[in-house]
């Protein structure tokens, strides 16, 4: 097994809706799902936005934007995904929500489909235990960046019983959308997110304690340390509660080095989650835009 044929992806939120567009970008048939059929198509109609953005930047030429448009659609339901040789889950980070999933999928697809979850911190192993004994030696973790039109590195998380042919062809598939694979265990947190969130969570003290801003901080992890991206600038980009649910899933995994922050419980607690709330760490106007 070398490829696959046909995709699948499941949850259009930015990340979901940016996974499916790398694969649609590489010619690959792409379907996108969501909670509803709108929002799946709201999802697509954004990605046209990223295309025309993208294209006089020269992120991608006209004959792979043209390729993408082509082959990005949108399913109704996951009925719809009974031809797909992998599907690609990308919903919220709930391990409940997710198991649901997975085992609803094994029902509907063809017997030698893969499975890949999208998930930040949450054991691929345990996820592949909500599929059939033969699913799971085709199930394997593939962690994208935000955002994944842009961010090169996949994480490639195999289970226990992931079969190597399999995790070779997911490997073969990723450095074909663009992206760089990396084999990572299958450990709470993985490979990156342990090294981010003890960034992240030292950064929130130097908040605490009144060493810095957020902005200043944001500034200093830029221009110091080379990120593209401050911690707090990002942590507002993917929500704020979503960094409170990983840091509570690796508290549980690693103790006292992953507390979550009194800092952040309160921001969440009062609904500063971010740029789609307006306010997180930084403020921001009707339009996303930073004030």
């Amino acid at each position: 097994m070398s490829s696959f044929g046909k995709i699948g992806v499941v949850g259009a939120g930015m990340m979901g809706s940016e996974i499916a567009l790398m694969f649609a970008l590489a010619g690959y048939p792409t379907l996108l799902s969501d909670a509803s059929r709108d929002a799946a198509e709201r999802a697509v109609a954004r990605l046209h936005d990223v295309l025309d953005r993208g294209l006089p930047r020269g992120f991608w030429t006209a004959e792979a934007v043209e390729t993408a448009r082509r082959q990005l659609s949108v399913a109704d339901n996951l009925d719809a995904y009974a031809d797909r040789d992998l599907v690609v889950e990308a919903v919220f980070e709930d391990e409940t929500l997710k198991r649901g999933l997975f085992a609803k999928l094994d029902a509907i697809l063809p017997a030698d489909a893969g499975l890949a979850s999208n998930t930040s911190s949450i054991s691929i192993t345990t996820l592949s235990a909500a599929v059939s004994e033969p699913r799971r030696a085709r199930f394997v973790g593939t962690h994208f960046f935000s955002p994944a039109s842009r961010m090169k590195l996949v994480e490639v998380i195999p289970t226990a019983d992931s079969d190597a042919t399999f995790v070779d062809a997911v490997m073969e598939t990723m450095a074909a959308i663009g992206k760089t694979p990396i084999l990572v265990k299958d450990v709470v947190g993985f490979a990156v997110n342990r090294l981010l969130h003890a960034l992240v969570l030292e950064s929130i003290r130097l908040v605490e304690e009144g060493v810095c801003s957020p902005a200043d901080i944001d500034v200093a992890c830029k221009l110091g340390l080379g990120h593209p991206i401050g911690p707090f600038e990002l942590m507002d980009n993917t929500q704020n509660s979503l960094s409170l649910s990983v840091h509570e899933i690796l508290y549980q995994a690693y103790g006292e080095r992953f507390l979550p922050r009194p800092l952040l419980r309160q921001m969440v607690a009062a609904g500063y989650n971010g740029r789609k709330a307006g306010r997180g760490w930084h403020r921001y106007d009707s339009d996303g835009k930073r004030k």
